[in-house]
């Protein structure tokens, strides 16, 4: 494993929790926070999907791989549910740094194949 490119993906993907998590937070604060339900969820399994595959990847694990392609399917589902949401500024950026996300596991697994 490329150490570097795997440093730089646990870096995004360690932003992307952190993302998501704020998310989160400010979603909890919107005056209906109902309606923000579904992007409360999608929020949570995000950042703790992208938690996971950083420890994974950090120590090395043969399981990191797989775990970076169910990564790559709760982005999306994020940044989507995010996207509907893209006039509310935390929305938006929680959806463009899901959208990176997706990108640098896409770009390392094209990588170690």
């Amino acid at each position: 494993m490329n150490t570097e490119k795997a440093n730089n993906l646990i870096v995004t993907l360690n932003y992307c929790a952190a993302q998501c998590s704020n998310c989160v937070m400010e979603c909890l604060d919107e005056q209906d926070v109902k309606t923000m339900a579904s992007c409360i969820k999608i929020d949570l399994d995000c950042a703790e999907i992208c938690r996971t595959v950083s420890s994974f990847l950090s120590r090395n694990s043969i399981h990191a791989q797989h775990l970076m392609k169910e990564c790559i399917e709760i982005c999306t589902n994020c940044a989507i549910q995010c996207e509907q949401f893209s006039d509310m500024e935390h929305c938006r950026k929680c959806a463009e740094v899901c959208r990176i996300c997706i990108a640098e596991c896409n770009y390392f697994l094209a990588e170690a194949a």
